[in-house]
């Protein structure tokens, strides 16, 4: 077979590292040798002798994701093969967290993540239900984190001096170190009179990161996820 299809723009090369690799903007390769987790239906192609089964949350975190909404649908991969996972078409990244390390990310934004990662639900603070259920599932240990994102994200430095404010639907993560709390930018007066309805944002301060995704979600994706 000849034609642009079948040159090694598209072609897949023989994997160069185990683990977690960007195979393109779009889709992250793994090389599992033993046990990795993923998005349940993240799985897009695999070979080799894989196996994959729904990783349960326990009680609590079944409870934790009716209330909230949040929560990661989970798969474990186990066994010896290459998978490759992606969502939506959305751009792929990859994030290295370190021991010692604390990375907050919106569950919908994470597609897969080394066994050596564990993570918990929490509520973002100074954002409880009276401020619109803010959850976020954050990620400690050590090892890869794949995440997806609707378009190129932001990073944004926050620092003690340059406090930053994130639309809450944009938001897609952040570094320990920075401190959360709710802005509220309009009177329902002003918002009536047509302003602009971006009346609450997430205000981070602190010293670290941010990550913002170029849109907003709808409320019909934001249901999806």
């Amino acid at each position: 077979m000849k034609g642009d299809l079948f040159s090694s723009r598209h072609m897949v090369q023989p994997a160069s590292a185990p683990g977690m690799t960007v195979e393109n903007a779009k889709c992250i390769r793994y090389v599992v040798n033993g046990e990795m987790h993923a998005r349940q239906g993240a799985m897009i192609a695999y070979r080799g002798g894989l196996q994959f089964e729904r990783k349960g949350q326990g009680v609590g975190g079944m409870l934790k994701r009716a209330v909230t909404g949040e929560g990661l649908p989970l798969m474990a991969v186990r066994g010896q093969g290459e998978a490759w996972f992606a969502h939506e078409a959305q751009n792929c990244f990859i994030v290295q967290v370190e021991s010692g390390d604390e990375f907050t990310v919106n569950g919908r934004n994470v597609l897969c993540f080394d066994s050596t990662l564990s993570y918990r639900i929490a509520t973002v603070k100074g954002a409880g239900i009276t401020g619109g259920g803010l959850f976020n599932s954050v990620f400690t240990g050590h090892g890869l984190l794949g995440l997806v994102c609707e378009g190129d994200p932001l990073v944004l430095p926050v620092s003690p001096q340059y406090p930053v404010h994130v639309d809450t639907d944009a938001i897609v993560g952040w570094t320990a170190g920075l401190s959360t709390s709710l802005h509220r930018s309009q009177s329902l007066g002003s918002m009536l009179r047509g302003g602009s309805g971006e009346a609450v944002q997430l205000v981070l301060q602190g010293e670290g990161y941010v990550i913002v995704r170029p849109s907003e979600a709808t409320p019909a994706k934001a249901q999806q996820h």
